[in-house]
């Protein structure tokens, strides 16, 4: 910018008493020398910061890109963060080119405005508490903290000043908001008197946006004129001149307030007259002369701030003459003639503060979404991508929901923990998963002492014995990252099939092995019936008590934990109460087993905590990759009917859908609602799904993307993908997908944290266990129809839609039922082992390709902590086929009057009971005779009776 002299216009505003105020900061601009050399020649005494500058500058500006990368190395920052460190640097440069003025005037110019988030301009107490923390981070005297000039915000104004915090009031319209917040800057100033304080070098403005009046006010005049209003000589008689009379009126009740008594009173002690800044002073129509808002608004003690372009205008043709002392007259004339002419200023103010609030919060948007960009270009390949391919309506919905979750603020509200963001119940208990990675890393010596006592005893295996949230994140680590070199091999047993039970017993060195016992209430039946069963088999093994061979993970309190006292266990790692088990793998309860494993703790938490980043608070729903998995899941199920999820997987990371198919099925299949989410299912042709799909890719490395994933994104089906860089990102898709999780919840209307169905099987289990303690066996049943070696079971309304034929009569009815949007769950009470599986398998996918709907291939009771919390709460579109059979061989367990038989027996039947007391269509086949036989047979009239379907 060229020199300036004394005759320049803008250098001749100060000799009309006012300062100007430049509307930019840029890192280049200020290190460059451009601010220092329009400080030296007087033409600039303050700057003005705002969303929109910062965007262009650090979103942007190739300046940043070296720091951005140096601080992103050092440790983990969000958006917000990253953000911060760079402004905030950024304003004290500004602020350090500043000072020589504002020591030169005594205090009263060489200030720099930093505003706080636009996100909680209707919150006082936390504009408070941002206020104070920005004041502390820049650490400048000529700092001015920008605080919206809400209604709520008079209150955080007033503390601000009583605390000596410089405050620039900004997003001024109307004059009694404005004469509130003079009234809040004066008891600010009392306040410190009335504290013995000194107040001479508090300094505020009351930033008036002009502009944007005239423009609401023209459009109105225009519209009226052109609808041939009578009125309208006197309405164009108006164009242009509002939002000046507005502001002149705003100047001389100022005036007024600082010659009272009152104001004198302070100004003996020091205090500087809180100025009026005009903000938003370039010109929007072009009708207007370009300086117009500069021109006629100068005057003694107030403060222009101008953008670059309009300071050049300025300089090179404006006029400096103090108007404002003598146009209050006219202005209130002005604004008489509006009032008559029905013109409603007062409505237009309104409005234009909540246009205006609402504006910063999409500038601040673009903001923090380009230096999420920036972010996530220097991480690179260290984050997992998140990827939505919907049809048009879908992302319309989408982007839609995205504002509205912008709008109400709700990201940082979920931060906060608000229970309002779902059903306003008991939500805001269960949010500790949001911290468990922090919590984790903070507790890293215990272990590190774990994996040390590991090494130190040379165990050769890790049995943790654990059901649903307990067992299934530690399965997927074990699946994923596999035995360590030199370390022991990680088994988890859930399941009460004293097959199941028996082949981990002899896959496991008993003599050499460490027993991770989970329960986050410590009163689960499974867990604690396998603690009984496996102390005496390591006991028999060690010849003595194996106290230090047992580690217990458990929330305080529990029954667990004094039971692990007593036993004199060698470690008690404690669960944090705020964490539902669903939502705990990245807690005590996935990281024990982990560091027992052998694996790396701390660098697997490091790496969670670049995604927890990347889903903060303060990323923009547009660019959060947790949000953006939520709003798709939610969105698709409420407006689409898409609530059946199919999970994709790359083989390594295959184990990942059975942790996803609890974490959706239990927090959101409730109160007739849901995700259903359908895992290890072999992608097939498009022609044989339904309108009710949605496909969840989970993909590593530089696999190229599933060819059938393609082919159904092409037909309409929304893809939605999960690329994993590494398998140690793993931990990376746990929180991404816990906080989507919580916000589909947020969608569907339902808290995500609770599983209320789940407590009813147990209930029902409990029941039959107990009855069998007293009697020595399990309630008799009768079956109402038999064939040869299946044996069907069902509750009255069930039976009678069925009939009592034979085997293919039943089935045939039974799978008659199910209709289009209907899902078919296969529920196996049988040993989980590869031939099973694949049985489960090949009879799911025989039901999918002919009938054309989702089909579920589950075991029990694993599935019980997981997806039946689905199957009975959820929408009721479930058919279900429940398989039992004999148990080829039982297992007795200590002090217990009832075997693993019995239990799971009970288990099924509490099941099966809780299914049919939902209404659901539920059918349950037992088979008698060797099972494979009975698997064989049953597989085949399966098929015979489906298909012609």
């Amino acid at each position: 910018m060229a020199n300036d002299t004394e005759k320049s216009p803008l250098n001749q505003l100060a000799r009309c008493g006012q300062s100007i105020w430049l509307d930019f900061i840029r890192r280049d601009f200020t290190t460059n020398g451009s601010l220092k050399e329009l400080v030296d020649h007087n033409v600039v005494r303050g700057v003005t910061s705002n969303p929109s500058i910062f965007e262009k500058a650090i979103g942007h500006g190739a300046e940043y890109e070296e720091e951005t990368r140096a601080l992103l190395a050092q440790k983990s920052l969000s958006a917000g963060e990253l953000y911060e460190h760079l402004a905030v640097e950024d304003i004290q440069h500004a602020c350090d080119v500043l000072a020589p003025v504002f020591n030169a005037t005594n205090k009263r110019d060489g200030y720099v405005s930093f505003e706080v988030s636009p996100y909680i301009a209707h919150d006082q107490d936390a504009t408070l508490h941002e206020a104070r923390r920005l004041w502390r981070a820049v650490a400048r005297d000529n700092l001015m903290i920008k605080i919206p000039a809400t209604v709520e915000a008079v209150g955080a104004v007033r503390q601000a000043i009583a605390e000596g915090i410089n405050v620039n009031v900004t997003l001024l319209f109307s004059i009694e908001l404005y004469k509130d917040i003079l009234e809040a800057y004066i008891a600010g100033l009392e306040a410190r008197v009335a504290q013995g304080k000194a107040i001479d070098h508090v300094a505020s403005v009351a930033s008036f946006f002009v502009s944007r009046i005239d423009t609401k006010i023209d459009a109105e005049i225009d519209r009226r004129v052109a609808d041939g209003d009578l009125q309208a000589g006197a309405l164009q008689a108006l164009r242009g001149k509002v939002a000046i009379a507005n502001a002149t009126c705003a100047y001389h009740y100022y005036k007024e307030v600082t010659e009272s008594e009152r104001w004198k009173a302070l100004a003996a002690q020091g205090a500087q007259t809180q100025r009026l800044l005009w903000a938003s002073t370039s010109t929007k129509d072009k009708a207007y002369r370009d300086v117009l808002y500069v021109e006629e608004l100068i005057g003694d003690a107030t403060v222009n701030t101008l953008p670059p372009i309009t300071l050049e205008a300025f300089r090179d043709h404006g006029v400096a003459q103090p108007r404002l002392a003598e146009g209050a007259e006219e202005a209130r004339h002005v604004l008489t003639q509006a009032d008559r002419l029905g013109l409603k200023l007062d409505d237009i103010t309104d409005t234009l503060l909540t246009e205006g609030c609402a504006a910063f919060c999409l500038s601040f948007d673009a903001l923090l979404g380009a230096v999420a960009a920036r972010r996530e270009a220097v991480l690179g390949e260290k984050l997992l991508t998140v990827s939505n391919a919907l049809p048009d309506d879908m992302a319309a919905s989408v982007v839609a929901a995205e504002k509205e979750w912008s709008r109400e603020d709700k990201i940082r509200r979920l931060w906060e923990r608000d229970a309002s963001v779902w059903t306003n119940g008991s939500e805001s208990k269960w949010l500790g998963w949001l911290t468990a990675a922090q919590d984790g890393l903070a507790n890293i010596d215990a272990y590190n002492r774990l994996a040390q006592d590991v090494k130190t005893h040379g165990y050769k295996d890790v049995l943790l014995l654990g059901m649903g949230g307990s067992s299934l994140g530690p399965e997927v680590l074990e699946k994923t990252f596999g035995r360590v070199d030199g370390g022991p091999t990680l088994h988890v047993l859930d399941s009460t099939d004293p097959q199941q039970i028996a082949t981990f017993r002899d896959a496991v060195d008993l003599g050499n092995t460490l027993f991770i016992v989970s329960s986050k209430s410590g009163s689960t039946l499974e867990p604690n019936i396998l603690l009984a069963y496996f102390w005496e088999q390591a006991k028999k093994a060690l010849g003595r008590e194996p106290s230090e061979r047992f580690v217990a993970v458990t929330d305080p309190g529990s029954a667990m934990e004094q039971k692990a006292k007593d036993h004199g266990f060698s470690h008690i790692f404690y669960g944090n109460p705020e964490i539902g088990g669903r939502y705990s793998v990245l807690s005590p309860f996935g990281l024990t087993p982990a560091a027992a494993a052998g694996y790396d703790v701390r660098a697997f938490l490091e790496n969670v905590q670049l995604m927890v980043a990347s889903c903060d608070a303060t990323v923009p729903a547009m660019v959060n990759p947790g949000v953006q998995l939520g709003l798709a899941l939610g969105v698709a199920a409420t407006s689409f009917g898409r609530d059946k999820i199919t999970f994709v997987a790359s083989p390594e990371i295959a184990s990942l859908g059975a942790w996803l198919e609890q974490l959706l099925a239990e927090s959101t299949g409730k109160r007739g609602t849901g995700l259903i989410p359908f895992d290890g299912e072999t992608l097939g042709e498009p022609s044989v799904y339904g309108q009710d799909r949605v496909f969840v890719e989970l993909r590593l490395g530089h696999e190229p993307v599933d060819s059938r994933l393609k082919a159904l994104r092409e037909v309409g089906h929304p893809v939605l993908g999960l690329h994993l860089q590494t398998p140690e990102q793993i931990g990376q898709a746990f929180f991404a997908f816990e906080f989507a999780t919580a916000v589909a919840g947020s969608i569907l209307g339902i808290d995500p944290f609770d599983q209320p169905d789940v407590e009813f099987s147990k209930v029902e289990t409990r029941k039959l266990t107990e009855a069998y303690a007293e009697t020595g066996h399990l309630p008799e049943e009768v079956p109402f129809a038999s064939d040869g070696s299946l044996t069907f079971y069902a509750d009255d309304k069930n039976a009678a839609a069925l009939g009592t034929g034979d085997a293919a009569s039943v089935l045939g009815a039974h799978f008659k039922r199910v209709g289009a949007g209907d899902y078919i769950g296969l529920l196996a009470y049988i040993e989980r082992n590869s031939s099973h599986t694949q049985w489960e398998q090949d009879v799911r996918l025989m039901l999918r390709d002919r009938l054309h709907v989702a089909t579920a291939a589950q075991f029990g009771p694993r599935f019980l902590h997981s997806t039946g919390q689905a199957y009975k709460g959820g929408p009721n579109s479930g058919v279900f086929l429940q398989i039992t059979a004999e148990d080829a061989a039982d297992l007795a367990i200590p002090h217990h009057a009832y075997t693993f038989g019995v239990v799971k027996a009970a288990q099924a039947r509490g099941d099966f009971d809780v299914l049919a007391s939902r209404g659901r269509r539920a059918l349950r086949v037992h088979i008698t005779g060797p099972l494979s036989e009975g698997l064989e047979r049953l597989a085949k009239v399966l098929s015979d009776v489906v298909k012609g379907a």
